[in-house]
């Protein structure tokens, strides 16, 4: 047998490389099958559209808005409410200003010296003369002390 008989025999016995010798001349192409040739190309499918209810989701929505108009018209009418009282609360006070006000000017005039020595003529009072004073630590009387003398008042009696 020659070298390329015996390349050519060795090919067909499933040797990957023909040879001459010890020198490789080629590589012999692997048969293929015919199935891994000829495959389809994956591609990336988009997803499926997602039908998701969209009564539920309006709903939703509506009531938040109901719901939040509604406490705006809760907080407004309290404000109101509010307000109101204040102005109420500030008419009563002026009201007590002015009768605090009254009565001061009442209590000043009661205590003017005129107004108390004729209550006190009222009352049958007279008026006292020089005043005498006790001393308490050691109890020594400082000035002598008289009577009051005079006349009680026509009405006192």
């Amino acid at each position: 047998m020659t070298n390329d008989a015996k390349a050519s025999e060795e090919g067909r016995s499933g040797d990957r490389y023909r040879t001459v010798g010890s020198a490789a001349l080629a590589v012999q192409p692997e048969a293929v099958p015919p199935q891994q040739v000829r495959r389809p190309r994956l591609r990336l499918a988009p997803p499926m559209p997602v039908a998701a209810p969209r009564t539920p989701f309006v709903l939703l929505i509506v009531l938040v808005v109901v719901a939040g108009v509604l406490g705006i018209l809760v907080l407004n009418t309290k404000i109101s409410e509010g307000a109101i009282q204040l102005t109420d609360l500030k008419k009563q006070q002026a009201q007590l200003d002015l009768r605090e006000q009254q009565i001061t000017q009442e209590i000043t005039e009661a205590e003017s010296p005129g107004r108390l020595e004729a209550a006190a003529k009222r009352l049958g009072l007279v008026p006292a003369g020089a005043p005498a004073f006790i001393r308490l630590p050691d109890g020594k009387i400082i000035g002598v002390p008289q009577p009051a003398t005079g006349k009680p008042s026509i009405t006192s009696q």
